[in-house]
């Protein structure tokens, strides 16, 4: 079987119909649109499904908050990567929140939409090569990851894989700095501009 055509770019205001239909009115997506790792737990859980899609349409028409893919011209997936100072839970999480010798603001890859029919096509993949590219061109140093390792808890659901698997992150040239629990790295890229 060939691989499919797959090309990511930077969204913007005239992405923002495809992001739509990436994110769908199924599933986790659908609820939160990238608003997890942006609003406190009670804010998030308080604030409906409507005004987290303008709080992100919003961060779309302001600059760039992350990257689409498609295949074949079709809109397939998403992939969120702002610095870290954009993501208040990020600072909150005891799992994210920076140590002594961390850098106070690399750019952050925090989650990744594939649309179901177009999972286990390297979507993902190219996706982080895309985010790694767009951080890149925005003058990021460093960029982190906080992936999921299915290696060590192989019964983790796709809903679960949303930050991106170690595996995947390693495949991209990231490293594990640390552990901070078992199913969960830190992973970290130095980017030479």
């Amino acid at each position: 079987m060939t691989q499919p055509s797959i090309t990511v770019e930077s969204v913007g205001a005239d992405t923002w119909d495809d992001l739509r239909t990436v994110f769908g009115e199924r599933g986790d997506p659908s609820g939160c649109w990238c608003q997890w790792f942006k609003l406190s737990g009670g804010e998030f859980r308080a604030t409906p499904t409507d005004e987290k899609t303008a709080l992100l349409h919003t961060s779309v028409e302001q600059g760039s908050p992350g990257v689409i893919a498609r295949i074949d011209g079709e809109p397939v997936g998403w992939s969120a990567v702002e610095p870290y100072t954009a993501y208040p839970g990020l600072r909150r999480s005891p799992i994210t929140k920076r140590l002594a010798g961390d850098p106070d603001d690399p750019w952050a890859v925090t989650c990744f939409v594939v649309r179901i029919d177009h999972r286990k096509r390297g979507v993902a993949r190219a996706l982080l090569a895309g985010a790694v590219e767009h951080a890149a061109e925005r003058g990021a140093e460093v960029i982190e990851g906080y992936p999921v390792d299915p290696g060590v808890r192989p019964s983790l659901s796709a809903a679960e894989r949303y930050h991106g698997t170690v595996s995947l992150f390693e495949s991209a040239g990231f490293a594990v700095v640390r552990r901070p629990s078992a199913t969960r790295a830190i992973m970290r890229r130095e980017l030479v501009p």
